[in-house]
């Protein structure tokens, strides 16, 4: 189909920027693969079973377009008994991912030139979603210098009579920053200043090492003005069965509802039921596979503090490990073009994850040590003499 079909803004795109790379996968069979941030490990089987007996008594069908009331309820209750927060049916609405919440949450909020305000370094898809909502991303960016903090002075500086929301990603990805209850209270302080939105991207909340994990939404006056996403994803090892949620104003999801309906009507039901034992079991699958994750990243950011040209931030939360390669004088894709031809080693150069992710690559700790091993065994042999990697 010639490009004159194409809507302008869709004539020039590619794939995702975090798509999987099939095609670098084939060029070699020694590849170690850090890229998508998908773990080893299949859903639990207990989650597994309890869907196949779900479909096969009858849950193939359309259900509740808000979302199976059991899975509600089930959320409803790990709010209250993990966060005590009391939420109301009306306030959860269950969509077919966290990336999907995001799109339905931006399009139900956002006016055409509308400003979304992202922390960066930031998940890469929030830039395109926000654009495709009809908004516009703006970067505020962190530093590691300041430990991927974020910084009041420079939030302040980017906020304009446009600014509609901000995306808070806690813990995040990229870095593995976790922010503590003063950041929060800051952007919540600025935040009921400027009258702001704030869409709380919640998906790691069983990966934080340190501390206990505090919801946006929790903190005095942000219930009203909080969309909150979460999913079963990561927290649960269930990347494959594309289902979350999200908790926000019943109003907000009013509106949710009418767009998701025009988009897939109802999230699958079998992956709903998956969802609903997996709730019930989310304390021992914290216990059994989440742990294991906490030992891959401090390994790899050990292993990453002692290669001379590498920098780190040791991560708090999440399995990703972002660190930086500018005394190797590459940029990050010149970097990680030489890191896969070199080494053999796919992982996502950091430009992708917005202005201040310049400088760094993201390594996916979701493979086990001995892996992770053998990937830094490779990177430890490489040097840069006039800027070019060798072995």
């Amino acid at each position: 189909m010639p490009d004159r079909h194409l809507a302008k803004k869709f004539q020039n795109v590619g794939g995702g920027l975090l798509a999987l790379d099939t095609e670098a996968l084939s060029r070699y069979d020694d590849i170690i693969d850090l890229s998508i941030g998908d773990t080893d490990f299949i859903t639990d089987r207990r989650i597994i079973d309890a869907a196949y007996r779900d479909a096969c008594a009858g849950y193939t069908k359309y259900g509740d377009p808000k979302g199976d009331p059991m899975l509600v309820e089930a959320i409803r209750n790990a709010y209250r008994e993990d966060f005590g927060m009391e939420l109301s049916p009306e306030e959860v609405f269950i969509t077919a991912s966290s990336c999907m919440g995001m799109e339905l949450c931006l399009t139900a909020i956002i006016n055409p030139g509308d400003e979304v305000l992202v922390f960066s370094p930031y998940f890469s898809p929030y830039k395109d979603q926000i654009e495709l909502a009809g908004g516009a991303a703006v970067d505020v960016p962190t530093s590691e210098e300041d430990g991927w903090a974020i910084r009041e002075d420079v939030l302040r500086a980017k906020i304009t009579s446009r600014t509609r929301a901000m995306i808070f990603n806690n813990p995040t990805n990229p870095t593995g920053a976790v922010y503590d209850r003063s950041t929060m209270e800051m952007l919540a302080r600025v935040a009921e200043e400027f009258d702001l939105v704030v869409i709380a991207d919640e998906i790691y909340t069983r990966y934080l090492y340190e501390g206990k994990f505090i919801p946006f939404r929790s903190l005095p006056g942000m219930a009203e003005r909080t969309l909150t996403l979460n999913s079963f994803s990561k927290n649960f090892m269930m990347t494959g069965w594309r289902v979350g949620c999200i908790v926000a104003p019943s109003q907000i999801l009013t509106a949710v509802a009418y767009i998701s309906n025009g988009m897939i009507y109802t999230v699958p039901s079998v992956s709903q039921r998956a969802a609903l034992a997996a709730i019930a079991i989310r304390d021992d699958i914290e216990k059994i596979y989440i742990s294991q994750f906490k030992d891959r990243v401090y390994y790899a950011y050990d292993r990453a503090s002692r290669i001379p040209w590498m920098t780190a931030t040791r991560p708090r939360g999440t399995f990703y490990l972002f660190p930086g390669i500018k005394k190797t004088g590459l940029g990050s894709s010149e970097f990680c073009r030489e890191l896969f031809e070199k080494a053999h080693i796919l992982a996502a150069p950091g430009n992708v994850f917005g202005e201040a992710g310049e400088g760094y690559f993201r390594i996916v700790c979701a493979v086990g040590i001995p892996v992770l091993e053998e990937a830094f065994d490779r990177m430890e042999k490489l040097s840069f003499p006039q800027n070019n990697l060798e072995i």
